[in-house]
């Protein structure tokens, strides 16, 4: 009997061993797969941040690019070849000399006077007087007129010149035709434009564009003596320069 009671214990005892061990053996698989599922989680989440930054720095980089691509494209369209414009007249009463002025408030071009060594005086221009000076040139048959500076400053620089005269007896100043005959017009876009009383354009314009050493000659316009501003505005601006 003893034997038996003692037999019970001990196989009871063995019992609660074997359970023991079970339960500490499920602490730590389950300790270990807490631990391991927090790995897991911290790894996803690194590899979410990594992807994210990754993504996000190319977003930035696109960005940059565009960015600085379209300020480059803008800065590009921005950038026009200005063309530097002249406008060149002899004027003997002030006429031409208005309309030039007009000429180059439109354009924002620089003004060159042409201007005769010796200056015309008002007996030099009387057309009426045969003993005039003017009238001498005229029945001359060397019409050139020395003059105080024949070629602007910066000549080449100019990409178009207006060239403005009176009309005499039809024609293109000859103070004019000096100065066209001493410069080179090659590569540049020339328009002539003068004033009259009454006189036309007629052939002075072609008659200059013959005389000169190259140029691109365009049509003439013929102003009157007292022409308005809005009247030449108009016209430069039909030019499309």
């Amino acid at each position: 009997m003893k034997k038996l009671i003692l037999t019970s214990f001990i196989l009871a005892g063995a019992l609660s061993l074997c359970a023991c061990a079970d339960t500490n053996t499920s602490s730590a698989d389950s300790g270990s797969a807490a631990q391991s599922g927090s790995s897991d989680t911290a790894s996803s989440s690194a590899d979410n941040s990594s992807e994210s930054s990754a993504d996000n720095s190319d977003v930035s980089s696109d960005s940059s690019e565009e960015v600085s691509s379209d300020s480059t494209a803008d800065n590009t369209g921005n950038s026009t070849d200005s063309k530097k414009v002249l406008v060149a007249y002899y004027s003997a009463t002030g006429s031409t000399k208005a309309v030039a002025e007009y000429i180059a408030t439109a354009t924002g071009g620089d003004i060159f006077e042409i201007t005769p060594a010796t200056p015309y005086t008002s007996e030099d221009l009387n057309y009426n007087n045969g003993d005039s000076r003017v009238c001498k040139e005229h029945d001359s048959a060397d019409r050139t007129v020395e003059l105080s500076n024949a070629t602007p400053d910066n000549w080449s620089d100019y990409d178009t010149v207006f060239v403005g005269y009176p009309i005499w007896w039809g024609e293109a100043s000859w103070v004019t035709t000096s100065f066209v005959k001493a410069n080179d017009f090659d590569g540049k876009t020339v328009i002539p434009f003068c004033t009259s009383a009454s006189s036309g354009l007629g052939s002075s314009a072609s008659e200059l564009a013959k005389s000169a050493n190259g140029g691109i000659w365009q049509d003439g316009m013929r102003f009157s003596s007292s022409a308005a501003e809005s009247d030449v505005t108009d016209w430069v601006s039909s030019l499309g320069l």
